[in-house]
């Protein structure tokens, strides 16, 4: 069955409220998690939407998109499900914002993630390079962009698996996902309970916990590069590398940094202290992926 294109003219058409005031993230919380959905947002996030197995529930373009993104109107519409179209100088006042590119989709949101199944998976996997199987951890990164962020480079780098504490942002909202390019749709991941002691199933399934610290107290930390070496000599029942980030400020918390095998931190030049978040995972995904 075919999706139909559906004009609206009246924004409060009974068939939009998905995709109402999309800037108000308090409201979506909750209407999201009443109706089991997610927002996706851009084409480019749309198409990595697509090449899931994702039921897609519609797809909302303004009247330029409808020319300009018929490639996805049309592979919206083969999986059956509408393709509602508004005036794009309507477009705002309907969603809250000048949306991106003027396309966006609601989606059924995903089962939650298996912690324990996911790192099963993930240790019999090889890394980018033939380096060692990897998996990202993640403290108290509470801003959506820096989530997103990090998916992105994970996708990029190899990364098997993020598992998210508690704290952290949800990798599955609007904004996470168009700033991961849609990869938050692709990269699996979970949350890991109870927190910190969830660190040690990590370790459990085959991993040395690596946290990246710029400035460990107490702990005499490494580089990317000399993981390997400690692998080998330490730990050479443990195939892969979990490597553990805290958000930007207050880093990782002082039990999380304690439940870490080593501590890792990445060389920069004099008078430099520290990076992006996201930056610094992506350089230290990069160096741990060395064979």
């Amino acid at each position: 069955m075919i999706g139909p294109v559906v004009e609206v003219a009246d924004l409060d058409d009974h068939r939009l409220p998905e995709y109402r005031d999309l800037n108000d993230p308090a409201a979506r919380r909750v209407l999201e998690a009443e109706l089991a959905i997610i927002v996706v947002e851009g084409r480019v996030a749309v198409r990595q939407l697509l090449a899931t197995e994702l039921v897609i529930r519609s797809l909302l373009v303004d009247d330029h998109q409808l020319t300009l993104a018929a490639d996805l109107v049309d592979a919206v519409r083969h999986r059956g499900a509408p393709v509602y179209v508004v005036p794009r100088p309507r477009m705002a006042d309907l969603v809250g914002f000048r949306l991106h590119r003027g396309v966006v989709a609601v989606a059924d949101r995903p089962l939650d993630g298996d912690p324990d199944r996911l790192l099963t998976a993930a240790v019999g996997r090889s890394g980018l390079h033939g380096g060692p199987p990897l998996v990202a951890v993640l403290e108290g990164l509470n801003d959506p962009e820096n989530i997103g962020a990090v998916f992105r480079n994970a996708a990029a780098f190899g990364v098997a698996a993020v598992l998210v504490d508690p704290t952290c942002a949800d990798p599955l909202y609007r904004r996470s996902i168009r700033v991961s390019a849609g990869h938050a749709l692709d990269v699996p991941f979970a949350r890991l309970t109870p927190w910190p002691e969830g660190i040690e199933r990590v370790r459990a399934a085959g991993f040395v916990v690596c946290a990246l610290a710029p400035h460990p107290p107490g702990r005499t930390p490494i580089t990317p590069g000399e993981v390997r070496h400690r692998m080998v000599d330490r730990w050479p029942d443990r195939p892969g590398v979990a490597l553990l980030v805290g958000a930007e400020g207050p880093g990782l918390s002082a039990d999380a940094l304690a439940a870490a095998d080593e501590v890792v931190v990445i060389p920069m030049a004099a008078g430099v202290d520290s990076l992006n978040v996201a930056t610094a995972a992506a350089v230290a995904f990069d160096r741990l992926s060395d064979p």
